[in-house]
């Protein structure tokens, strides 16, 4: 049986936790003394090989490695070299929003390697595992199909209600919301004019989220140098402008993004600038879509170690069904990328018992 890639193997040694994109921890296994069979792994006769020459490892959700066990039967069928599952799709892309939609996990990004971010189209990719992505190809680009802009395509984020898809993006500094009833397009502009127009408030009107709650109400939110939200109407295209929020948040730049669990609100964000390898998330909590806001610290930042600068303008997704939870963000392209040379990844984030958020672990 062919070992599946990415995922690097021993037999022997101390239990310790190793991360992957794929939303598991995999642990090594001890050597106890008895048969075992798992995917990728085949038992043949044959003496066990050198500890120190082979590893395996163990995904805790179907085995227990406290009791697995490999006697002198277990064989390794081939060397197994630990894989890069960052980045999550092929080329240069940031700003990614992450949802989880009819079955598929669907992935939106910037698209980045253009000067000034003067990218005008905006792409959809789709999973069912975080792992293996389909690359669905351009579902709005602002030349043709946005007749008030053509230029800066950054940032996007969609929602679903009625059965339509709603697919908020930035052009030129302004907000605007095109919809569909597919999560791959074609999208058609729903207004014919930005929904949050430059200008509207203090800072840049960019960098949307759209978040709904369990009573079935959706907020928008949005900001660079100042974060804003507000309630949108059931049409999911307009707002009352005098009900925006303005909320203060500590070291807030950009890329406000709301989410909810156990109760508790989380609104998380980019501080810093993204050029900067210093650019990381940090989040806050309240007890309502608003605030007010707690702050909470950092969740993310970079891991000179491994290479990885500048991460953050993220997103979260909760698995179906479950309590696992995703966080999408892109970093600097690995070796020599920048802020406008990015690429994307997909990191596990878990919660403390208190509902706080346990530090992300970068991984490649």
């Amino acid at each position: 049986m062919a070992a599946p890639p990415g995922l690097p193997h021993t037999a022997g040694g101390q239990q310790r936790q190793h991360h992957v994109p794929g939303g598991r921890d995999l642990l090594r296994a001890g050597r106890v003394g008895r048969r075992f069979r798992a995917p990728g792994v085949v038992q043949l006769p044959g003496p066990l090989p050198p500890a120190p020459q082979h590893e395996l490892w163990l995904d805790p959700s179907t085995t227990n490695p406290g009791t697995f066990a490999a006697d002198s039967s277990f064989q390794v069928t081939a060397p197994w070299v630990a894989g890069r599952r960052s980045p999550v799709v092929k080329g240069l892309y940031g700003d990614p929003n992450i949802a989880y939609l009819n079955g598929r996990y669907y992935l939106y990004p910037t698209t980045d390697g253009y000067s000034g971010w003067s990218s005008t189209r905006f792409k959809a990719f789709s999973s069912t595992d975080l792992l293996n992505w389909t690359d669905h190809g351009t579902i709005l680009d602002l030349g043709p199909q946005i007749s008030w802009s053509d230029s800066r395509a950054w940032a996007p984020t969609i929602a679903y209600r009625n059965g339509r898809y709603y697919f908020y993006f930035c052009a030129d500094t302004n907000i605007g919301v095109a919809t569909s009833t597919s999560p791959t397009g074609p999208f058609t502009d729903a207004l014919g004019r930005p929904l949050v127009a430059a200008g509207f408030r203090s800072g840049q009107m960019i960098d949307p989220h759209v978040f709904t709650d369990d009573d079935g109400e959706a907020y928008l939110y949005w900001g660079n140098g100042y974060a804003y939200g507000v309630r949108l109407n059931a049409d999911m295209i307009s707002f009352d402008a005098a009900q925006v929020r303005t909320f203060s948040l500590p070291n807030f730049r950009e890329a406000p993004f709301a989410f909810k669990r156990n109760g508790i609100y989380y609104l998380s964000y980019s501080v810093d600038d993204t050029r900067s390898e210093n650019y990381h998330v940090e989040y806050a909590t309240a007890t309502s879509p608003f605030g007010p806001w707690t702050h909470r610290g950092t969740i993310l930042s970079k891991n000179l170690g491994l290479g990885v600068k500048g991460p953050g303008h993220h997103s979260v997704v909760k698995a179906p069904n479950s309590d696992t939870w995703h966080i999408a963000y892109h970093r600097f392209a690995i070796p020599a990328g920048d802020g406008m040379n990015r690429e994307v990844t997909v990191d596990a984030m878990r919660f403390n018992a208190d509902g706080t958020i346990q530090p992300v672990v970068p991984t490649l």
